[in-house]
């Protein structure tokens, strides 16, 4: 009981300190006990009380409104709340809860947490890759500050939380083809860098105070709704645009520069996936997911089956490029489809067709309007 009353107090204290670190919340509760293991222990059985749920009550952060939309669907509009410092689309604003969150601010989000009787916390805010080069204070205080208030918060809390990795956690001392779970990542971007201490980070909290922490290496992912954020494998969604607005289009990438890339409704389903596996199902917390691989040569050629008349020139970046060759050609996993049976639906086929269709469907709905 004495022990319970002084983490009470702890995180009182640290909830009136914003932004909160890491480093702030672990002294404190080293001191709650003489048995650190106790701690640990009641840890993960509070976490397993809070996240086990069959109608979970989720938090998003950042704006990743295709599986917003998808665990809307799943577990009811009003129990998903998307978070962001920006205004979303109209549709995702009346589709359900949005509230306005930034991840620096712990205390704002401490608040959501316990107001909203939140169980899983899903973290998408990020700098990515290439936007992340230019501005580095940027991408540090975001991808590594902002996790620290949500490791710190779920640990807190007992939540289940997700934070996505991405290939960019490999570099150019990991193997390429394939790139296994385990290896060298030793990232050369800001980006790569905070993704790698996401991965670690994340670990350590579940080993030492039981977080259930879950995380997938995500493949470049594309979608016809998603606008470029500036990721170096925008060039994978814009090309389908220019196909079928000008005919022509301008890649950033040498022709053949082969990445891992995936359909974004695998991208969710696999998601959804990994957050409702059984914890016990997870001999990782971190696991790559793949669905194929592919050079910007070859996926011309395969809209070009469809489109004929399309032409693609390049002009490379060279800091783009420089980021794609320290990154995997194939990622390996096996380890994804063993113990949680993840299988992807979309090859390069699919999603040529798919993508099409559905950028010729939304030219046609602008136009009617």
């Amino acid at each position: 009981m004495l022990a319970m009353q002084l983490l009470r107090g702890a995180v009182k204290h640290l909830g009136s300190r914003s932004p909160c670190s890491a480093e702030q919340l672990i002294p404190a509760l080293r001191g709650l006990s003489s048995s650190s293991q106790q701690l640990s222990v009641s840890g993960r059985n509070h976490a397993a009380s809070c996240a086990d749920s069959d109608n979970p009550k989720i938090l998003i952060t950042g704006r990743f409104l295709h599986l917003c939309l998808s665990l809307r669907r799943r577990f009811g509009k009003n129990n998903v709340i998307l978070s962001d410092i920006r205004k979303p689309p109209s549709h995702i604003y009346h589709s359900g809860p949005f509230i306005f969150s930034d991840i620096l601010d712990s205390k704002n989000l401490r608040e959501l947490i316990v107001n909203n009787n939140i169980s899983w916390l899903v973290h998408y805010s990020a700098v990515l890759s290439a936007v992340g080069e230019n501005n580095v204070a940027l991408a540090k205080e975001v991808n590594i500050t902002g996790l620290h208030n949500i490791l710190d918060i779920a640990t807190e809390h007992g939540l289940r939380v997700f934070v996505p990795s991405t290939i960019g956690a490999f570099g150019p001392s990991s193997p390429r083809d394939p790139t296994p779970d385990l290896c060298v990542q030793r990232p050369r971007t800001i980006y790569g860098v905070s993704k790698v201490h996401a991965e670690l980070m994340g670990e350590y909290y579940h080993h030492r105070y039981g977080l259930d922490f879950r995380c997938l290496r995500y493949p470049g992912i594309i979608s016809a709704d998603s606008q470029p954020g500036g990721g170096t494998t925008d060039y994978a969604v814009q090309i389908f645009h220019a196909a079928v607005k000008s005919g022509h289009f301008e890649c950033n990438l040498r022709s053949d520069t082969r990445l891992p890339m995936m359909y974004i409704d695998d991208c969710v389903r696999a998601t959804l996936e990994l957050m409702e596996a059984p914890a016990d199902a997870l001999v990782s917390r971190t696991y790559n997911i793949d669905a194929m691989s592919f050079t910007p040569r070859d996926l011309t050629q395969e809209i070009q089956k469809v489109l004929p008349d399309l032409k693609v020139t390049y002009n490379v970046d060279p800091v783009r490029q420089a980021i794609a060759e320290g990154w995997p050609m194939v990622l390996e996993d096996s380890a994804a489809r063993r113990d949680w049976g993840w299988k992807h639906e979309y090859d390069l086929p699919e999603l040529v067709q798919t993508m099409l269709t559905h950028i010729n469907l939304g030219n046609q709905v602008a136009q009617a309007y």
